[in-house]
């Protein structure tokens, strides 16, 4: 009798695991392995409310449905911000017809001197679909802080003539604008796109 109900105990127990089993993968779930560092459950960029090129403001909800990829920069910054566009642009050409699955989004952090026109132009240059988006000084500094991302204003030879330190990640957001993967500026479109791959 006891050696009985062990046994159906251990059969119950292995039933209920193939059982469990069935399930998750009915359900979808899938491992997911990204090139770049997965952050998923960290929620970064929830607070983020910028301004696109007609002074509307913008948050994470009105891109839902599409996978997102942010970065932060500026228009006169002289090498990383024209690089890391570039390498998006490519990325975009990678995905072919899954590009329209993704929105990719500069965010300024240099208020002063990029105008909505002006980084509206910046970024289609790059790619039409590209979508930049401006604010004010206080929009930034709590969507940077939602993002943890850094940037700070560098004297030049003259007060105009400044340069802007800045984070040069690019945070790839899954379609319902949960943050899931931090992938480095000096990553190629191969692994970028990859990993936006892994979340169509």
């Amino acid at each position: 009798m006891f050696a009985f109900s062990i046994k159906r105990r251990r059969i119950m127990a292995l039933s209920a695991a193939v059982a469990l089993s069935a399930t998750l993968v009915a359900c979808g779930d899938k491992q997911v392995e990204f090139k770049g560092s997965d952050i998923s459950g960290t929620h970064l960029g929830k607070e983020m409310v910028m301004q696109d090129a007609s002074g509307q403001k913008r948050t994470l909800a009105d891109y839902k449905g599409k996978v997102k990829v942010i970065f932060f920069g500026y228009t006169q910054c002289p090498d990383v911000c024209p690089t890391s566009m570039a390498e998006l642009a490519a990325t975009m050409e990678l995905l072919g017809d899954d590009a329209d699955k993704v929105q990719v989004i500069m965010i300024s952090v240099d208020p002063d001197r990029d105008t909505p026109e002006i980084l509206a132009a910046y970024t289609s240059a790059f790619n039409p679909g590209f979508i930049g988006l401006s604010g004010t000084h206080q929009q930034l500094a709590s969507t940077a802080k939602s993002f943890k991302a850094y940037y700070a204003k560098s004297a030049g030879p003259t007060p105009e003539q400044y340069t802007m330190d800045h984070a040069a990640s690019f945070y790839i957001l899954d379609k319902e604008g949960e943050a899931r993967v931090l992938v480095s500026g000096n990553a190629s479109a191969d692994d970028i796109a990859s990993d936006i791959k892994q979340l169509l």
